[in-house]
């Protein structure tokens, strides 16, 4: 019935457009009444994102099934990838729905606030983990806002392509980036984005002279050059 009503609901939007379709156009075509309808969606726009709400109820498991070794950046990204799967498993209606919604604001505005209930999931779990350091609150949300827009920015790249692309690989990619910028440091204090004794790390040391007051401009030239000469070799 759930499908049928999808079904009915989607054949209708190409037809006559997403407006001019009501909840009596669609039940009719289902051949069911408006009772069954509102039983599996509150709205019209409900019937747009049928899978939402288990997905999400998946993601909120996830997460919930989380341990203490698993790393938090790393499990929002894995967390985040099922909603990829979702989109994966019918790339035709998700192709359909993503050219749908880009034409109708009122479901473009329904759309965000899906997103954000799938933020405030990862944002939530974060938290926890990341509960009493520093700016932790901060960091997590911070985080799932990232891993939200990584997603997504694969996600649209796979759907403007209709379905033809590696959606795998185009959200690998983009939350690639996240996990570099926000994952395990390499080592204690260090920082993911830039390798131990790299050249940007020597162009940030800071080389300290102590000269004489009144020493000439020269002197202090050439202590200086000393100190740098010491420090590279």
């Amino acid at each position: 019935m759930r499908e049928a009503l999808v079904a009915a609901a989607f054949q209708l939007f190409v037809e006559r457009g997403y407006e001019e379709t009501t909840v009596d156009d669609i039940v009719a075509l289902a051949g069911v009444g408006r009772r069954s309808f509102f039983r599996y969606f509150p709205s019209k726009e409900d019937v747009v994102f049928p899978d939402h709400e288990g997905c999400l109820a998946e993601m909120t498991a996830f997460l919930r099934d989380s341990g203490p070794t698993h790393e938090p950046v790393g499990r929002v990204c894995d967390a985040a990838r099922l909603v990829l799967r979702m989109y994966a498993e019918n790339p035709a209606f998700s192709v359909q729905r993503y050219r749908l919604t880009r034409k109708v604001p009122g479901l473009r505005t329904y759309e965000l606030s899906v997103v954000w209930r799938y933020e405030r999931a990862l944002a939530e779990y974060l938290r926890g983990r990341f509960a009493g350091l520093r700016d932790g609150t901060l960091r997590a949300d911070v985080i799932a806002a990232a891993v939200v827009a990584a997603h997504n920015n694969g996600l649209r790249s796979w759907l403007r392509s209709g379905g033809r692309s590696d959606a795998r690989a185009e959200v690998d990619h983009a939350l690639t980036h996240v996990q570099q910028a926000f994952g395990p440091d390499p080592a204690p204090g260090g920082d993911p984005a830039r390798d131990p004794g790299s050249d940007a790390d020597r162009d940030d040391d800071v080389v300290v002279v102590v000269s004489r007051r009144g020493a000439p401009l020269w002197r202090v030239v050439q202590e200086i050059e000393t100190a740098l000469g010491r420090d590279s070799d």
